[in-house]
């Protein structure tokens, strides 16, 4: 198979791209992204010169561009992860995710209808649990439950697999969706929680919980979901939807003190120290209160079920982190981005200043 992947310099994307591009040297992997603030093409290096990768930069937003670009790969598969995805930034500005998470993907369903016959190729739509909205005490999404989803990034998901379902029924394409919890694990853009508390941690920086830190979410360690998506493109039934999970429900505030506990016991700190870092901010408008996946379906029918637990990830989150200091080295200071710049162009600036939120959880 010819896959192409988008998104593939992101954090799940680049996952995904080092763990089967190596494993899988009868297929061809293409990667295109746009190459914006948190995509790393240094995730990629080890993977850069195998015979069966390649990359082409590409902003899916530009409907010729991306027409041209499916045109020349005549992929059989499209794995697509590009999306805008932080949670605080399309609060402050939501415009970037409508443009890049729906008209993105609505220039990709047309470009592949052009060049595929009717049920010809796959559609891989890779997706979020927030589209679901917030639940309650009790219960967990399941693939039948009603969207309702709370900020500017989680309407632009819900409008994306609302379209990738409409081009499957309305015109015949061969489309599979995923919907995940939240993800961690290596190469994760140090904005989000896990990599920001670590990094937080080692210099002895405040941890910033939104309100009590009461809010629940089900983590999924990056791996496993990669080997999910994988599962539900070579074995999943076309049209379907399958809820990705880790089984790991977590108040925010116990994943930051097991951080304080990890990062003590790798790095010889007090953990009563590290736990003395924790600050309680503001909360964020439309913070979900909780969100845990029934991934029942995809065990039932596929065999996938996640290997890692929340402990066993996040000693694994934070041991990465502890050894790859240059990797974390050149996102803080947008090193990164001049490499990226130097060699494709594009003046995104880059490193952590301009992030918004203050990067509470």
């Amino acid at each position: 198979m010819k896959i192409l992947v988008t998104g593939g310099a992101g954090f799940i994307g680049a996952n995904f791209l080092n763990r089967f591009v190596p494993r899988h040297p009868e297929h061809t992997f293409v990667n295109v992204d746009a190459l914006t603030y948190a995509a790393n093409l240094r995730s990629l290096e080890a993977i850069a010169d195998r015979p069966n990768y390649g990359f082409e930069r590409l902003d899916l937003v530009e409907a010729e561009a991306v027409r041209a670009a499916v045109e020349r790969h005549r992929p059989d598969a499209v794995v697509h992860f590009a999306a805008e995805s932080h949670v605080d930034r399309s609060i402050s500005g939501p415009r970037p995710f409508l443009r890049t998470n729906i008209e993105g993907t609505f220039n990709l369903l047309e470009a592949c209808r052009a060049v595929w016959p009717a049920g010809a190729g796959i559609f891989h739509h890779v997706s979020t649990d927030e589209v679901y909205g917030s639940l309650g005490p009790e219960g967990k999404f399941r693939e039948d439950t009603r969207y309702d989803p709370s900020s500017p990034y989680s309407a632009s998901k819900a409008a994306s697999d609302h379209l990738v379902r409409a081009w499957g029924r309305t015109f015949g394409m061969t489309v599979k969706l995923t919907n995940c919890s939240n993800n961690y694990g290596p190469l994760q853009f140090p904005e989000k929680l896990i990599p920001l508390m670590i990094l937080n941690l080692l210099e002895r920086k405040p941890l910033p919980v939104y309100g009590k830190g009461e809010n629940v979410r089900d983590w999924l360690f990056v791996d496993d979901h990669c080997a999910a998506i994988w599962t539900v493109l070579h074995h999943g039934a076309p049209g379907e939807t399958y809820n990705v999970g880790g089984n790991s429900e977590q108040r925010n505030i116990d994943v930051v003190k097991l951080l304080c506990q990890v990062v003590a016991e790798e790095t010889g700190a007090s953990a009563e120290e590290l736990g003395r870092l924790i600050t309680y901010v503001k909360d964020r408008p439309g913070h979900d209160l909780r969100y845990a996946i029934d991934a029942g379906r995809l065990e039932r029918e596929l065999g996938w079920r996640p290997e890692e637990t929340f402990a066993s990830g996040i000693r694994k989150t934070v041991k990465w982190y502890l050894a790859n200091p240059g990797w974390v080295s050149d996102v803080r200071s947008g090193e990164y981005r001049r490499w990226i710049d130097s060699h494709y162009g594009g003046g995104l600036g880059g490193g952590l200043g301009g992030a918004p939120g203050g990067g509470a959880i």
